[in-house]
């Protein structure tokens, strides 16, 4: 199997359901293939092909998913966040070289005032039955024949996150979804009984394949909410009954705020595992959630250029490891030095990774391959050492470790321990710029809504478990912690954010 089609065409039972939605029709995967491939006849009537870059704009749902393996199977699927501005859309679509926008209709306008003018507009116009077809709102080409993609295509482009410069395109293969789908399905399990709850964003590489797409190729029932909701989880969990759900330390967080009171739900329906990923799962999270839920808490570890998953904690009877990512799976891990020598099993340095599922390198930037890929090694960089055991450790981003007068700090450290106080519901450890020290360790920290602790305490409950130099010099108590689209930590932009930055008179 080496494309998209290949792989949903032959995972799935055909009267087995393939897509479900709260008030929304379930759709067997005998009609989930036929509505896409009636999608992409539609985009090839429309002009559309390989090649061509096919913008989607919609929140998650049925038809997002028949709309994006219909621009996967016919050109490439440029997935972008609904809620972007116009001008990031225009961006976007710029960057991208789309050809045509696919929205729902009366969404996102934003989108609509930013398509170029050489883009069409399609609507997707959700059926009775829960199919979806498009209506062409603006532009007019002509009809394109039918040329199947081949593995060699690229079936999506995403960027990276871009905090700190101009976002890296990132084309994805075909041969790159289908290799890591067939991982994620393979350290899981997932089977034909497994039903997935996406509530990840369906524009971001964990809710696309982590959710998506390795629930579809191996045949599995995908469940599609319109978003993530700490409250109408437990309704999903009791009308679905999914055996796992794949998300962010953030939304794991949220939903162990409301486990307690949701005991019997959790007893009734109880999951198979629960995955996390995309951000560093503190252990004392995971330790919380698998004492309220009783399922095993499986971390992994992916990124866009990887196509998602490299590595994650194994199933049960295997060991999982707390502070972890675990093994690799389908691919090859490294640690390596600044150098570019790959370094013995035990020592600290850079992660690099290399399998199928890994891209051949951004797209049209010379620059950022050369430092990126090396001997056919994708430098992630991420610090982290691999134990006895090959499970991988990661020790943070190397870009945001704290350099305090020449002392490196993980900043993950710190945050482990900050919740491990009992009145710390999210805390995040940053570096602030310091005239004598180079950078300074603080914190910002939200406090659970029936505890109270101040700074101070904070403090000394750090200097109990951290070596002096490591502990925050001020803690910032904070309503809520900022975050970005998909709920990853701004740890790098935190100094700016909280007005930090001024290293006039040392740390603030």
């Amino acid at each position: 199997m080496t494309t998209l089609r290949d792989l949903v065409q032959q995972a799935g039972i055909p009267d087995q359901p393939a897509l479900r939605a709260p008030n929304y029709p379930t759709l067997t995967y005998a009609q989930f293939i036929q509505s896409i491939t009636d999608l992409v006849a539609q985009l090839h009537g429309f002009g559309l092909g390989r090649g061509d870059r096919i913008a989607l704009a919609m929140g998650n749902g049925s038809p997002i998913v028949q709309c994006f393996f219909a621009a996967a199977m016919c050109g490439t699927a440029a997935p972008l966040n609904p809620k972007y501005s116009a001008e990031e859309f225009a961006f976007y679509f710029e960057d991208t070289h789309a050809r045509a926008l696919i929205t729902l209709p009366d969404e996102i306008p934003a989108a609509h005032a930013a398509a170029l003018p050489t883009m069409q507009i399609l609507h997707a116009l959700p059926q009775p039955d829960g199919t979806v077809q498009l209506a062409r709102m603006r532009g007019d080409l002509p009809a394109r024949p039918a040329e199947p993609v081949t593995a060699e295509d690229v079936a999506m482009v995403l960027h990276t996150s871009g905090t700190t410069s101009r976002p890296k395109r990132v084309p994805i293969r075909q041969r790159n979804m289908v290799a890591s789908a067939q991982n994620i399905a393979r350290t899981y399990q997932l089977s034909p009984s497994d039903v997935t709850l996406c509530v990840m964003p369906l524009f971001h590489v964990h809710g696309l394949m982590g959710s998506m797409l390795a629930t579809l190729a191996s045949g599995g029932t995908l469940v599609v909410p319109n978003g993530f909701s700490a409250l109408e989880f437990w309704q999903w969990m009791r009308e679905f009954q999914p055996t796992w759900y794949s998300a962010v330390p953030t939304m794991h967080q949220m939903l162990l705020q409301r486990a307690a009171r949701n005991r019997e739900t959790i007893a009734a329906h109880p999951f198979r595992f629960i995955r996390s990923s995309s951000a560093p799962l503190p252990p004392v999270v995971l330790e919380q959630i698998e004492a309220h839920f009783g399922a095993p808490v499986l971390e992994s570890y992916g990124m866009t250029e990887a196509t998602h998953q490299m590595a994650s904690n194994p199933l049960p009877p295997a060991p999982r490891k707390a502070g972890a990512v675990g093994l690799g799976f389908g691919v090859e891990i490294g640690i390596m030095d600044e150098g570019g020598t790959l370094l013995p099993q035990g020592a600290i340095g850079e992660v690099v990774v290399r399998g199928p599922n890994v891209i051949d390198g951004y797209e049209q930037n010379p620059t950022a391959n050369a430092t990126a890929f090396v001997e056919g090694w994708f430098r992630t960089g991420d610090q982290g050492r691999i134990d006895a055991d090959g499970y991988l450790a990661l020790t943070g981003r190397i870009k945001e470790l704290i350099n305090r007068g020449g002392e490196k700090i993980s900043p993950l450290e710190i945050d482990d321990v900050l919740l491990r106080h009992p009145a710390v519901e999210q805390a995040v450890a940053f570096a602030v710029p310091h005239a004598m020290l180079g950078e300074d360790v603080h914190a910002a920290v939200v406090l659970r809504a029936d505890h109270t602790a101040t700074a101070q305490e904070l403090r000394e409950h750090c200097g109990a478990a951290l070596a002096p130099f490591k502990v925050p010099r001020t803690i910032h108590i904070l309503a809520e912690i900022p975050r970005g689209a998909t709920g990853k930590l701004q740890r790098l932009a935190m100094a700016t954010l909280l007005g930090l930055t001024d290293t006039k008179g040392g740390a603030a």
